[in-house]
Formats: C-alpha cells, structure tokens, sequence
C-alpha cells in the first residue's frame, strides 16, 4: 500500500512487534529503509523529509513504549502541518480484552488516545482483511488539506495473517470555485495592500500565484517562518515582521491579504499586532483563517488556485513602499544587534542546501534573518517550538537533498545517538553545532529577570571527537569567521564545531518591542 502510494523512504526503529513490516519493506526495492537509534528521531526524520520535499514522510515503530516515544515529534508535526504518517505496532488482537490491562508486553490501555491531541486523524486496523483500507485511508488523510500527521496503529498478529488486496484511492487534486466578487471589491478600495503569505501557502505550492498577486498590486509580501523561500518575487520583505520597519508596513497597511495562515503567536507577538483595517483571508479551512483575526472576506480554497484566480480579477495599482530601504534598514539593526549573528547569516547566504535549524538562538536568527532562496528550503520548529528537532529532522531533508542543521549544544545531545545514522546513511549532511555551554536561551531569560543562574550550564562531550568516534570528519571553529570556507569544504556527513555565545534576535518573546499594556 506504501509503495502503490509512491511512498520513497520510510525511517524506523526496529521491535520484536514490527519485525515483519521490515522484512516486507527488505522485499520492496522501490523504498529506502532507514534505521534510526530512537523513535523520536523516526517521525522527527520524516517530518523533516515531507517538510523538504512535499511527499508523505513515513515513521514505523513498534509497540508502546515505542509508540510513547514519537508524541514529542508527532506533536511537531501537527503543529507545523507537515504530511507525516507514524504506523505503529499493537500488541496482539488475541491477547487483548477491552477495558483491561493485562500485562502483556509492551501493552497500553489505549495506544491510539495517546495521539488523540497531536495528530489529524487516529486509525485502529480493526481486522487483517481492513489493513489495506485503513492504510489507504491513513495516507489520504495525511496528505488531504490541511495537511498533518495521522496515526495508524497494527496489532501484531494482522501481519502474518491473509489480507486481501487493495486498490489504492489516488488522491486527486483540488478544484477550487470560488466567488471573487467581495475580494475584488476589498482589494479596489485599499490604497496600500500587504500580503502575509504563511506556511499554508507554501504547502500549496502558492509562490508563483502569490508572486503574481504581488506585483499587479505592488504590494510587499511578509512570509511566516513556515512561508521562508516561498518566492523570489522582488516585493519579498527581507527581514521578519518582528523588526519595526517591517511591523510598520503592517501596521500602515489598509489591507492585509492573509493567505495559508492562521495568525499564530509567535508571528504576530501574541497578538499584539493590531487588526488590520481590512483583513482578507484565503485559506483552505474558514475557521483557521477566522480564529485569531477576523476576516471581513474569506476565499475558502486551495491557496494557489484561489491567489492565482485572484491575482487575475485585481486591478493593477501603483508602488507605495521602498522594500529596498526597509531591508536595509533592518539590516542595519541585525548588525548594530549581534555582529556574530550577521558573520553566522553571511555563511549561509547563497547556500542552495536545504537548512534545517534548532530551537536556539543560532536558529532564532536564522529563522529570522537568512534568505531563503527556494521553497521549502528552511525547516523551522515554531508549530510546537521542540528542542533537540534540528539534527533528527535534517536526517530526513538530507535523504533529499544536502542539508546543514543548525544547531546547539544542548538540542544536539537529545539525539546524538543518530550521529550512527548519518554516517551509516551516508548521508549529505553538515552539522554546524554552537556551543555556548548550555542552554543559552533560558541562560538569557534568566539574566534579563535578575533569576540565579541555574540548570542551564551544561557538562558537554568533546563534540568533534563525539563526531570522530561515529567516522564523522570534524572540525572545531571560534567564532564565525571561518564558517564559510568550512562549509564551502563539507563533504557529508560532517560536523562543524562553532565555540560562540550570541544575543537572542528580536524575534524571541523576551525582546518583541510591541507590549502590552496591561
């Protein structure tokens, strides 16, 4: 059922539960098997996979504990709206008396409720002549707008029974209708139009209409962190909206075109970010596009199609804004911030690899300040906000394409086990790990509050001879300065030691200049 689906790779930790599932997928050439060293790693890994490349991402774990360990990554997931199919093993049919815990291995109560609040949409395979419905049926939900992450759980003995064979539901694309008339209107009366395109947008595949829409109205885009890379349309706003210059575009705007996205927290400072005059959304779901800032329009539809059909009903208008002063405007904060943090940015730029960053302040900048010059070319955790994503997610972009994870000390040691992973793998894989002795985050937070400094100063591993004992070539940097040959020399995988303490960016909570007054 996976491979009539064009599933590719599928990552997974091996269990006396699930061992048949390996031996078919052995069987299968047309799918790559990719064993991780913990579970966690297995759906973080196909997170990352289906946020690089669009497809499903695929995890296979076995029976409780197991299953227990991919909530974390799972959650991440759902949170971020990444296409993430987790198959886990139950234990067997037989042995199971509803409403009892009797004490076999591995058993739960009720294995599928523990993903009830972090996934789309939970199967129980009822019977082995179901197996191939309900996985057909699983597939389909994952990757059905709004994408996420569904759970499909298998009692073991359904693998060895006789099931009968399935023909796969292709999934057909969306065709979207829509009304234009009230758009149209909105947009006629607004004299300074402004698009937040979010990450609803970039799973759509929305660049080339939103591109479009952009340059009839000459209106700047602002992308959310989970839209970096979505165009390369000149009417991109380089920099976050957390910035001033880029908060006033919003702020002047007397229309906000919202497309894919749901206004989150951390994008609009908890909503301190005022309503728009005029709020037109396009959205795949009315009540995702409502929830936060009401809309006076809503275009419910596929986002590409809708932008695309809007973009062509517009009337054109006139530029009003100097994108380019207002990059180089932010620019000048970045700089005048953390030199360190632009040394870090200028390493990157250009870089066609895929990047994938921690929950750390390295991370925090990049998700806010790197140009991304292609879809789907950064992964950022801000649905759930996990630490220790960075490296196992980058497992999964780099079976796609060369990827850098970003990363810090302490995330890293959450899954540095996998350094097996990569180096079995082989796969096109930099780590560039910040060290800054711990946590550095909370370090700050705990500064800026006058708190004692505690829990957050870390005992570390040697990382680069951590990485040598894996066969992992490693080099060992102070300071940025050198970042770029480095990478420019990585041959993956590979790991890049960066010994620097930075500031955290004006994107993290602590340092958003909109406040609140009460």
């Amino acid at each position: 059922m996976l491979a009539a689906h064009d599933v590719e790779v599928v990552f997974g930790l091996p269990g006396v539960h699930n061992l048949a599932i390996w031996e078919a997928l052995q069987r299968n050439p047309g799918i790559r098997m990719i064993g991780v060293r913990h579970e966690q790693t297995a759906v973080y890994a196909a997170d990352g996979y289906a946020r690089a490349t669009g497809k499903l991402g695929v995890a296979v774990v076995t029976t409780g504990p197991g299953a227990a360990n991919t909530l974390g990554a799972t959650g991440e997931a759902w949170a971020s709206g990444s296409p993430v199919l987790v198959i886990a093993t139950d234990i067997p049919s037989t042995l199971r008396r509803p409403g009892v815990h009797r004490g076999v291995l591995h058993e739960t109560r009720d294995q599928k409720a523990m993903f009830a609040s972090v996934t789309k949409a939970s199967f129980d395979v009822p019977s082995a002549q179901q197996l191939g419905a309900h996985t057909d049926k699983a597939v389909r939900q994952a990757l059905r707008s709004p994408h996420g992450p569904v759970y499909l759980g298998v009692p073991t003995d359904f693998l060895s029974a006789e099931a009968p064979h399935h023909t796969v539901t292709k999934i057909e694309p969306a065709h979207t209708t829509v009304d234009l008339t009230e758009a149209v209107q909105l947009v006629a009366e607004s004299s300074r139009p402004l698009i937040w395109a979010g990450g609803g947008a970039a799973r759509s595949g929305a660049g080339t209409a939103v591109s479009a829409l952009a340059a009839k109205l000459q209106a700047p885009i602002i992308t959310t962190y989970g839209a970096r890379g979505l165009t390369d349309s000149p009417h991109v706003v380089r920099g976050p909206v957390h910035a001033p210059p880029v908060g006033k575009l919003w702020d002047d705007a007397d229309l906000v075109i919202a497309i894919g996205t749901d206004f989150d927290g951390m994008m609009t400072q908890n909503w301190l970010q005022p309503r728009p005059r005029a709020l037109l959304a396009v959205n795949i779901d009315k009540a995702e596009a409502n929830k936060n800032y009401p809309a006076d329009v809503t275009l419910e539809g596929d986002a590409a199609t809708v932008t695309a059909a809007l973009a062509a009903e517009v009337t054109s208008k006139q530029a009003g804004v100097d994108l380019a002063a207002v990059g180089t405007e932010v620019r000048a904060l970045a700089e005048a911030d953390s030199p360190e943090a632009v040394k870090l940015l200028q390493a990157l730029e250009g870089t066609d690899a895929t990047i994938v960053a921690d929950m750390c302040i390295p991370g925090y900048w990049i998700g806010g300040f790197h140009h991304v010059t292609r879809p789907r070319g950064l992964a950022y955790p801000v649905g759930w906000g996990t630490l220790g994503f960075g490296f196992p997610a980058a497992i999964g972009a780099a079976v796609h394409h060369r990827t850098i994870a970003v990363v810090g000390d302490g995330g890293f040691l959450f899954a540095c086990g996998d350094l097996a992973t990569a180096k079995q793998e082989g796969l096109p894989l930099t780590i560039v790990l910040v060290d800054d002795g711990g946590y550095g985050m909370l370090r700050y937070d705990q500064q800026i509050a006058n708190h004692t400094i505690s829990g957050v100063d870390l005992t570390r591993p040697d990382f680069a001879k951590l990485a040598e004992s894996f066969g992992i070539p490693a080099v060992t940097l102070t300071g940025f300065d050198d970042l770029r040959t480095a990478l420019s020399a990585a041959k993956g995988p590979n790991m890049i030691v960066v010994n620097a303490s930075l500031k955290p960016p004006i994107t993290t909570s602590p340092r958003w200049y909109r406040k609140t007054t009460t």
